[in-house]
């Protein structure tokens, strides 16, 4: 892939995608690509959506699950998650070919996205009709959506769990 300069970033940054992606032929891999220097470290051959507006876009489109990552930079928990998740092969095929994924440092507005409180690190699945699989838990009963570099095979059966779920319910 043609690497962009800073100039073009920016400015396919600020279109929304799914206009971009109705009045342009640019596919799904190359509208995501753009800014993933930023998603460094969760696995190099990841695509993620830029927003959570986007996200659902996609999902919808592409009829596929979204797999919502809430984590900080600085914080220890998210920093041994992220090595764990990069370094689990199967997570990363799941990842890349049944899913659409958004990174998201910040916490957003929408409720059904903290459904047990606003925490990090968190992982929340959202299958393409829109809906926040609350079922999808992680193993804490004080944290439902938060994984640890131990929980590895549980987020892969989750995984697996949201890829199904899609052929069975929609």
């Amino acid at each position: 892939m043609k690497k962009l300069k800073t100039e073009q970033k920016l400015a396919l940054s600020s279109v929304p995608a799914q206009s971009c992606a109705k009045k342009c032929d640019v596919s799904y891999r190359t509208l995501l690509c753009i800014h993933s220097d930023f998603f460094s470290g969760w696995g190099d051959q990841l695509i993620w959506a830029q927003t959570y507006e986007e996200a659902l876009f996609w999902a919808r489109s592409r009829n596929k699950p979204l797999m919502v990552i809430f984590h900080l930079d600085d914080c220890p928990h998210s920093q041994a998650l992220k090595k764990a998740f990069a370094k689990d092969k199967e997570i990363q095929r799941l990842a890349d070919e049944h899913f659409i994924l958004l990174n998201l440092v910040y916490e957003t507005t929408d409720k059904h996205l903290s459904p047990d409180g606003q925490y990090v690190p968190r992982i929340l699945f959202v299958d393409p009709s829109m809906t926040v699989r609350a079922d999808i838990t992680g193993p804490y009963s004080n944290r439902k959506y938060a994984y640890e570099p131990s929980d590895m095979n549980l987020l892969r059966n989750n995984m697996e769990r949201a890829k199904t779920f899609l052929k069975t319910e929609l």
